[in-house]
């Protein structure tokens, strides 16, 4: 599907505040509340709105501490078992394949050092894992979704 110009402010529109009425986004971008139910639902069909949630504040849920994790391996961890090993761990909320100087790389988020510990011990025992290196965040300055442009 390509976004268009509409389909690009309505995302921001959504992005802001996600429940907000049909009526209300159509009348930010220029539509009536049918067309821009219609256009919202393309995009959901077609996977550019990927799902639709709330922002919690991880520190309100006792998760103050953040840390990024590079993980060695001793072979390729792109596949469904490193996957489903690494969704297992709760304390990992994001996990990417990537270049450079580790396979992948997870962030973190635990309530204390010791459940930092705990899940660090946890990574290793991820099959192919072979050592981690660990950064932990002092302070975030800010985390977003993509900017609708």
């Amino acid at each position: 599907m390509t976004v268009d110009d509409t389909d690009r402010l309505l995302l921001a529109a959504l992005q802001e505040d996600a429940t907000q009425s049909y009526a209300a986004l159509g009348q930010t971008v220029g539509l009536s509340a049918g067309a821009a139910h219609e256009r919202v639902r393309k995009l959901k069909a077609s996977g550019v709105i990927r799902r639709t949630t709330i922002e919690v504040d991880p520190v309100a849920l006792g998760r103050q501490v953040t840390a990024f994790v590079l993980l060695d391996a001793n072979a390729w961890m792109g596949d469904e078992p490193t996957l489903e090993a690494l969704r297992a761990i709760p304390a990992v909320e994001e996990a990417h394949v990537i270049a450079g100087p580790a396979s992948i790389l997870v962030k973190v988020r635990t309530a204390t050092t010791e459940d930092l510990q705990a899940s660090l011990r946890a990574l290793h025992q991820v099959d192919g894992v072979t050592s981690t290196q660990t950064v932990v965040v002092l302070e975030s300055f800010f985390e977003r979704q993509p900017v609708v442009m």
